[in-house]
């Protein structure tokens, strides 16, 4: 999801690590290691959660509202 595919353009990079700093100030939990290992929406719910003792509801209404209009 945060990580780079190779052959992106400077553009795509950039609009991701613009999200990952968006995330990581979201929820300070989260390490560069952490963001650079999720792949999808679920696991980052899944992270926010055991991360925060939210309920599963919560944590993945939080993150579907973060990620809506996001491109990655």
């Amino acid at each position: 999801m945060f990580g780079y595919q190779g052959g992106e353009s400077d553009e795509v990079v950039a609009r991701k690590r613009a999200y990952m700093a968006d995330a990581q100030q979201r929820w300070p939990f989260l390490t560069r290691f952490d963001v650079t290992t999720i792949h999808n929406e679920q696991q980052l719910a899944t992270m926010v959660r055991d991360r925060s003792g939210r309920s599963k509801a919560d944590a993945d209404a939080e993150v579907h509202a973060w990620m809506e209009g996001k491109l990655f």
